[in-house]
């Protein structure tokens, strides 16, 4: 079997805070008004991604894997019983509620599903834009809880500037909500687990106030102060016709952004596969071209590849 470069058509939500970027800018497709998010490289449940070239267009990622096999993922994914992660472009016209995210032995216990450690890359945002990250001191479950009730919890969390290119590192349990005027890309856990504490009483499309999950948040908030930097892990390391940074690496995912001028040379090895995720820009990957709003599926054992063009990638592979 002779594998490519495989393009993603993203499944796209309509969530209330969503605002138009995603079509306007990036080329997203949906029939909705809005455009929250696009799923880039998805093979979640509630939104699969599907190959949009060769010989494989028209099949699910998830379809590809399983007929073709886990070597597919590369041996790095073998300790994974699903698919591993979920990338996806955010587009918060308006605040997002404060939520959290429970870690993989509750959410297995409680969900069915992978708990959700996530990390954002602020890819643009409007001047004096800010997110919620974590609490500015530490405090107790019963001040967390009476805070949710007396709608007071905003004047104990802890309220961030953002710039592009800042990176922030959300490990399941850290108490966050991404604010208005905000585009990101994230590289999460493969799981839509979400347990939403304040939503500032907006109501939904059937005209209810959306649903909250105090009860579980309490059980999985860690209630203290981020204990990750919000920077970038790695220096900008300057390479013959491009530079790599790294953004971040967990036991789930390695990010890398890479800025090409001309050329770059990669590779997808028997260990991982490559998620290939163009921010700005144009090129092709061994002949398929690709342009901003475009991801790509690199399968494992592909081999080195180059990229031709001038662009600003996303890359994620498994560590």
């Amino acid at each position: 079997m002779s594998y490519y470069p495989m393009k993603l058509n993203a499944p796209c939500k309509d969530y209330l805070w969503g605002g138009n970027r995603l079509r306007d800018e990036y080329g997203k497709k949906s029939d909705a008004d809005k455009i929250a998010e696009s799923w880039e490289l998805s093979c979640h449940k509630d939104g699969e991604s599907v190959i949009s070239n060769g010989e494989f267009k028209g099949e699910t990622l998830t379809s590809f894997i399983e007929t073709q096999g886990k070597k597919v993922l590369g041996k790095n994914c073998d300790k994974f019983d699903n698919f591993p992660i979920l990338i996806k472009l955010i587009d918060a016209k308006d605040n997002l509620s404060v939520q959290v995210h429970p870690d993989n032995e509750y959410a297995m216990r409680v969900e069915g599903e992978y708990g959700k450690t996530e990390m954002w890359y602020i890819v643009d945002c409007d001047p004096g834009a800010e997110l919620l990250y974590g609490f500015k001191n530490n405090i107790s479950k019963e001040e967390f809880e009476s805070r949710i009730e007396n709608n007071t919890l905003l004047e104990v969390t802890n309220s961030v500037p953002v710039h592009k290119g800042d990176v922030f590192f959300i490990e399941a349990g850290t108490l966050h909500a991404i604010g208005k005027g905000i585009l990101i890309a994230e590289i999460q856990q493969n799981s839509n687990t979400t347990y939403r504490i304040y939503d500032y009483g907006r109501v939904g499309a059937d005209g209810k106030p959306r649903q909250l999950h105090i009860e579980k948040a309490a059980e999985v908030t860690e209630l203290s102060p981020p204990k990750y930097p919000t920077t970038a892990m790695g220096d900008v390391e300057q390479k013959d016709g491009y530079t790599i940074q790294l953004l971040s690496s967990c036991e789930y995912f390695n990010v890398n952004k890479i800025s090409v001028s001309e050329k770059c040379f990669l590779e997808a090895d028997g260990d991982s596969f490559n998620s290939i995720l163009v921010l700005d820009g144009n090129g092709e990957i061994d002949g398929v071209e690709i342009k901003k709003g475009e991801s790509c599926f690199i399968p494992a054992g592909y081999g080195k590849y180059t990229f031709n063009g001038k662009a600003e990638l996303i890359v994620t592979d498994i560590k």
